[in-house]
């Protein structure tokens, strides 16, 4: 499944190698890796969503396609248990004006992979993303219904400043991912379960607060999402959660402050820290209940010393490890 020839996968999948440690303990990430293939073990699958086709859509800075092979190369030294499964199921990548065909292709993917019992951990790419990879996990879910049973209910949990409810009356875009999906929702009878956590209200008119209302959507200010709050916003995770039978976990970077990740489509003048977003990247993992994750909106164009991959890897290590 991978498209990454050899040499390419050697170039990104490279790093430190602790020759005179004990293997089963020194073991790193890029040691492991190996291109997916359709008899591969389950394990942790890693996909590439290469665009920015929304963002431009969505009028915001330009970059994210560049996000996903230097997302692996800051995940390559990553600690890993050599028993451990670990597949690159190769890039998507989004040829100019073609997001919807995009969408379809990252789905498509993310179902393969379901359906060969791995976890697909998705690096975008702009947040557009979130829509191939939730319509990935709502083919799945479809497929593997019998007669009668009911579709599960899918919690979707989304760290970003922006609720991205933006109307697609002229095409779909990074603003539109969740709105997408609830009309999707609405269109098949399915339940519509959304927490957003981290939202900026400098960055969201009064018209997405009506909205994320009128759509019951569970959300937090991040003005009340400081280390003080932290058991508050947990204990609303917990709630959301306990509800939910599948959690698909989506990270938007401007959810940090631009001082932690400035290489971001939109940096984040306040933003939560990793003190928070840590402990509750936890708290979803610990449920048992995640079946699918992905990053968004790293934009290296406007990193600083790769600051910004760097976080990212850390948030991606707390989801998987």
């Amino acid at each position: 499944m991978s498209d990454l020839d050899a040499a390419a996968f050697r170039a990104i999948w490279s790093g430190r190698v602790d020759a005179e440690e004990q293997a089963q303990l020194a073991t790193r990430l890029h040691q492991v890796i190996a291109p997916l293939q359709a008899d591969s073990p389950a394990g942790l699958a890693i996909v590439g969503f290469c665009s920015d086709e929304g963002v431009r859509r969505n009028k915001g800075r330009v970059g994210a396609s560049l996000a996903p092979d230097l997302l692996r190369k800051a995940l390559a030294n990553m600690p890993w248990h050599p028993q451990r499964a670990a597949w690159d199921a190769g890039n998507v990548v989004c040829e100019a004006e073609q997001l919807e065909a995009a969408h379809k292709a990252l789905a498509d993917r993310v179902q393969q992979c379901l359906g060969a019992a791995h976890f697909p951990l998705v690096l975008g790419g702009g947040h557009e993303v979130a829509y191939g990879s939730w319509l990935g996990l709502a083919q799945y879910c479809e497929s593997q219904l019998g007669t009668g049973a009911r579709m599960p209910r899918i919690g979707i949990i989304n760290f970003d400043a922006h609720f991205d409810l933006r109307l697609d009356s002229n095409g779909c875009s990074s603003g539109t991912p969740f709105y997408q999906i609830a009309q999707r929702c609405a269109q098949q009878g399915w339940d519509f379960r959304y927490c957003c956590l981290g939202v900026s209200e400098m960055s969201n008119t009064a018209a997405l607060f009506r909205r994320a209302d009128e759509l019951n959507v569970s959300y937090r200010r991040d003005s009340d999402m400081g280390l003080n709050q932290l058991d508050e916003a947990r204990t609303q995770l917990e709630r959301f959660m306990d509800d939910c039978d599948l959690l698909y976990l989506t990270i938007d970077l401007d959810v940090l402050p631009a001082s932690v990740a400035p290489g971001v489509s939109a940096p984040a003048p306040r933003g939560v820290g990793l003190d928070v977003l840590e402990p509750l990247i936890e708290s979803v993992r610990h449920t048992g209940k995640l079946t699918l994750a992905d990053v968004a909106e790293y934009n290296p164009t406007f990193d600083i010393d790769n600051w910004t991959a760097r976080v990212a890897a850390r948030l991606l290590h707390c989801i998987v490890k």
